[in-house]
């Protein structure tokens, strides 16, 4: 089931009751007067922030939303009840647009809730206009129609910080280890087909699926979610340290494996060019390079591959998912970044 981080419904607010004619009927009088009651007022139209990603797969199906008719006035003075209001949930991070009037706003709060339609006001009874002169007045109104109007939804996630770099870059896999998510991860590419997010201590980490060259003119999966990077306080670059090898002998005269430094940088650079090209600032964010799967590869080849990455961005950090020590290195060091950006 694909990941839905985009929707557009119609909704209407409820219509307001009508309101009535009655009369009040007394002993030993043929009638005392009006007494027909106001009609309800028709239920407004909210949208609430929820924590909850997958939210608008619920509404794949869904194109309209309409709130609760106002109920009728009744006799005896007594009003008709206000409709329900309608709620629709959004994930945290939803920018909603009201077509209507072109107004955009954001839900970045947990339970945080906008009314976008106002519910129609109820039609007035009899009673309403009554006087001292006229007590039995044959007049009443109509409910009035509650606002209707197009919305568009776009999410972006809110997260403290992004893992993004090239499939099969670990991203998942870290996310997993770091925060006990459990992100789909496999050995081919595009494993990763919807944004996870993850919890360390307090921080949200957030895995972005994996992009490729030329992700922001629309190849590949990771267009569509280049957005989920802008909130992001900080980048962690992954790139898998398994991308390119080649054979050299060490002072032994044995065969290691040694990344060639090359593809190592033009992966670097080709998502770097990405959010470059993207926009939004994405590429002026606070970045950090996480060189993964170091256990493919002996202590000399990371060395090479941090000495040659370093000459672009000098802040990288090394880890390996099956050693218990990496991680915990990596897991202080991400912690001491994000504690820095605040």
């Amino acid at each position: 089931m694909s990941f839905i981080d985009e929707m557009k419904f119609h909704a209407h607010a409820g219509r307001g009751g009508v309101g009535v004619v009655r009369w009040r009927h007394e002993y030993s009088k043929e009638w005392s007067g009006a007494s027909g009651g106001n009609g309800g007022r028709g239920g407004d139209v909210r949208v609430r922030a929820v924590r909850d990603l997958g939210i608008l797969q619920r509404y794949r199906n869904t194109k309209e939303f309409n709130a609760e008719k106002g109920e009728d006035g009744m006799k005896d003075s007594r009003h008709g009840k206000n409709g329900d209001t309608l709620i629709i949930d959004l994930p945290i991070g939803s920018i909603v647009t009201d077509h209507r009037t072109g107004h955009t706003f954001q839900l970045l709060e947990e339970g945080e809730t906008v009314r976008i339609l106002k519910g129609g006001s109820g039609g007035l009874g009899n009673e309403y206009f009554k006087t001292s002169t006229n007590t039995t007045p044959m007049q009443s109104t109509n409910g009035y129609d509650g606002e209707e109007a197009d919305f568009s939804v776009e999410l972006e996630l809110v997260a403290d910080a992004g893992f993004i770099g090239l499939p099969n870059a670990g991203k998942s896999s870290l996310l997993n280890v770091l925060t006990n998510a459990d992100a789909k991860v496999g050995s081919y590419a595009f494993t990763t087909l919807e944004p996870n997010l993850g919890a360390l201590y307090n921080f949200v980490l957030a895995d972005i699926p994996g992009l490729i060259e030329g992700a922001s003119e629309g190849k590949g999966l990771g267009h569509k979610f280049l957005r989920h990077v802008r909130r992001t306080k900080i980048i962690f670059h992954l790139i898998s340290l398994e991308d390119s090898r080649s054979e050299i002998q060490d002072s032994r005269g044995e065969d290691i494996s040694i990344p060639e430094l090359d593809p190592l940088v033009s992966n670097y650079k080709t998502i770097r060019a990405e959010l470059l090209r993207y926009g939004h600032g994405l590429d002026e964010k606070p970045e950090t390079i996480i060189l993964t799967k170091t256990d493919l590869v002996p202590a000399a080849a990371v060395s090479l591959a941090i000495s040659d990455l370093s000459k672009l961005n000098k802040d990288i950090l090394t880890v390996s998912i099956f050693d218990e020590q990496s991680i915990k290195e990596a897991k202080d060091e991400i912690v001491r970044r994000l504690r820095k950006q605040g």
